[in-house]
């Protein structure tokens, strides 16, 4: 599934329009980018929780060279499924009935 096709299937869901249903969707991954950057967390119940972790600075190879890299320390995103999220997906609960 593509943006596109997200969107027509969450403005199907909803009875909105398609227009309607995009600015829904850009204001939700907008604010969930905003607040994993300051450092919060952004918890959905059913699908999971967006975060920030810390990578520490490591040293690493050049596979081709062997030449060892020094690469600094960073931050990166993190989404940890949800517990019902992972019963879906293993057919362990009904997924739910929405037409897309």
């Amino acid at each position: 599934m593509n943006k596109s096709d997200l969107i027509a299937a969450v403005a199907n869901a909803a009875g909105t329009t398609n227009k309607d249903a995009e600015g829904i969707l850009n204001s939700f991954r907008d604010l969930v980018q905003a607040a994993v950057r300051k450092g919060d967390d952004v918890a959905y119940p059913g699908l999971g929780k967006f975060s920030q972790t810390a990578r520490k600075a490591r040293t690493a190879r050049n596979p081709r060279t062997g030449e060892a890299l020094k690469v600094p320390a960073s931050k990166a995103p993190k989404f940890t499924a949800a517990a019902e999220l992972k019963r879906v997906v293993n057919a362990q609960s009904p997924a739910p009935k929405i037409k897309y």
